[in-house]
């Protein structure tokens, strides 16, 4: 079969590594870093949005395509300073989930908000009962795990947005573009 990924060109298997590898990289990254230090740094949210625009154009999207993505995108940013503002998330989480967003689109959307808020709780949770118990000291030995398992501190919310946009991920526009060339 000529479309097999061995057959396509080299510079095309390379933009396909860089669409499927991008972002469930950073998607990693975000989690990781929120796990350890409680913070999401800027430049994930950066270089993900950059990194959208130009593998979008690389893949071939059509340009109202990625204008519903920048819609998408914005619209979750609007909702998540919302609740930045309330309290209810870091402003990390927020800008995570809106660059999350513009990669998945309307399309994948509910699924990426439901998935995220399930894995969210099941996280919240689990922290909330792992908090309660009486540990012994080896899981509180490296400031990173005595900070997630300190009850007056949050939850890295970050996980559980990284998990739910790295399971949508497959469906969504970007992803079926390059899939299909």
């Amino acid at each position: 079969d000529r479309h097999t990924f061995a057959n396509r060109p080299r510079k095309m298997r390379m933009m396909d590594f860089a669409v499927l590898a991008l972002f469930p990289g950073l998607m990693v990254f975000a989690a990781v870093s929120d796990m350890l230090t409680m913070t999401i740094p800027n430049r994930v949210s950066v270089v993900l949005v950059l990194g959208f625009f130009l593998m979008a154009i690389l893949a071939g999207l059509p340009l109202a395509a990625i204008g519903w993505h920048a819609l998408a995108g914005v619209m979750v940013l609007a909702i998540a300073f919302v609740l930045f503002n309330l309290g209810w998330i870091g402003g990390g989480d927020a800008k995570l989930a809106a660059a999350t967003s513009l990669w998945l689109g309307f399309g994948a959307l509910p699924r990426y908000g439901i998935l995220a808020a399930i894995c969210g709780g099941v996280l919240t949770l689990a922290l909330l009962q792992l908090r309660r118990l009486e540990l012994p000291k080896v899981f509180t030995a490296h400031a990173w795990s005595a900070r997630l398992l300190d009850s007056k501190v949050g939850v890295p919310y970050g996980i559980a947005l990284a998990i739910a946009g790295l399971v949508v991920y497959p469906d969504s526009a970007i992803w079926l573009a390059i899939k299909a060339i």
